[in-house]
């Protein structure tokens, strides 16, 4: 059975703890433009597991984020920071280096 999913705001970061897999991932779906108001960062550094699902759910945020960005803050774009070396690997297995900025976890 997955880990739960869950997150916390800090100041323009949301953090991600847990599992973020097709089977966890529906409660933040909902919250999205909520959860993502004000945010220029997505730390994912707390996650234990991503799936292909939570990575498509990565990748509509920062879309989402690139639609609804204010125009007082033209070229901010969201970030996910925090990335563990499975989570760049899948990013790269979908060749999604150039749509999904991220920061490697340290």
């Amino acid at each position: 059975m997955a880990d739960k999913l869950s997150w916390h705001s800090e100041h323009e970061t949301l953090v991600l703890q847990g599992e973020l897999d097709r089977e966890t991932l529906l409660p933040l779906w909902q919250q999205r433009e909520a959860l993502l108001a004000g945010k220029t960062r997505i730390d994912v550094s707390q996650l234990q597991r991503v799936d292909s699902s939570g990575l498509a759910l990565l990748v509509h945020f920062r879309e989402l984020h690139f639609l609804h960005e204010p125009q007082s803050k033209p070229g901010v774009s969201l970030m996910i920071t925090g990335v563990s070396d499975r989570l760049s690997t899948l990013i790269e297995l979908y060749n999604l280096q150039q749509i999904i900025p991220v920061e490697m976890a340290r």
